[in-house]
């Protein structure tokens, strides 16, 4: 009889203390939370050449911990451009996360990754009800972004623009590619010299940009001398600036200076995560 009270009192026992966790771990999560806005608008990350969405699960994890959102799903895009959704966006979800992948990752055609970010866009639209959206990008994932606003202005179905974050974007020029640090000579304006090809495609922007979308540009400066990433100067970086000033609502620049502002480590910074969900999501 005593052992069976003795059991008893136990199980009790781990019940209560699994009540108080799990009432803890909610009263944590609605407290960070309310540090940030809830809305229905999804978050698109983009990565860039050559990568994968395990490029984007060190931002999009450190912003669910942080609070921000408990939906997190994947779109995986197929050679062919056929976008398919791995999870589900519950119809009250608040500030879901959507990291893309892209297959083919080596596909230098930015119309066409414009066309497949449109895809994505339309395969989540079936399912999730959304009026305005928000991309990330790093890299060549930053180029998709832009390539499909530049291609999509006036398509009247397809939701709004309303933040942007453009992280190590070569957006004049890739070093060893077609540029080189010291190269580009930015104006007062931020009108980059030299212009490549791509660039001058993307100077419709100055035209088309939606006007109320707010863009942050985030670059990286090794520290070696070189202004630049290791595989981005900053000029390349910064010549975004031209692009979107007049036509977005605003704009701004962060460089982050150091080891771990190098081109691919700057995905994996911890003070990139920060600045980038008080961006988007902060109240």
């Amino acid at each position: 009889m005593n052992k069976k009270k003795i059991t008893l009192s136990t199980a009790v026992a781990i019940v209560l203390v699994i009540l108080g966790v799990f009432t803890y771990s909610s009263h944590v999560q609605a407290a960070k939370s309310k540090k940030y806005v809830q809305e229905s608008i999804p978050t698109l990350f983009f990565h860039g050449y050559g990568s994968s969405f395990r490029a984007e699960t060190q931002m999009t994890g450190a912003s669910k911990k942080a609070g921000v959102t408990k939906t997190i799903v994947r779109v995986n895009v197929s050679p062919n451009g056929y976008a398919k959704i791995i999870g589900s966006i519950p119809k009250k979800a608040k500030n879901p996360i959507v990291e893309v992948n892209y297959d083919n990752s080596k596909m230098t055609n930015y119309h066409t990754a414009g066309l497949w970010a449109k895809n994505v866009i339309e395969a989540l639209q079936k399912d999730y009800k959304f009026k305005k959206v928000n991309f990330v990008g790093h890299s060549m994932g930053n180029m998709a972004i832009n390539y499909y606003i530049l291609d999509n202005y006036n398509n009247k179905k397809l939701p709004k623009v309303n933040k942007v974050v453009d992280i190590a974007g070569h957006f004049d020029g890739i070093i060893d590619v077609d540029d080189e640090p010291g190269d580009i000579t930015l104006a007062k304006n931020g009108k980059p010299t030299p212009m490549n090809q791509f660039y001058r495609e993307l100077l419709k922007l100055r035209e088309v940009y939606p006007t109320n979308t707010r863009v942050l540009n985030i670059f990286g400066d090794k520290n070696d001398g070189t202004h630049s990433d290791g595989a981005v100067s900053n000029a390349s970086s910064q010549s975004l600036r031209y692009l979107v000033s007049g036509r977005a609502k605003s704009y701004r620049e962060k460089k982050i200076v150091g080891k771990m502002a190098q081109h691919s480590k700057l995905h994996e910074n911890k003070q990139v995560d920060k600045i980038l969900i008080n961006f988007l999501w902060k109240k």
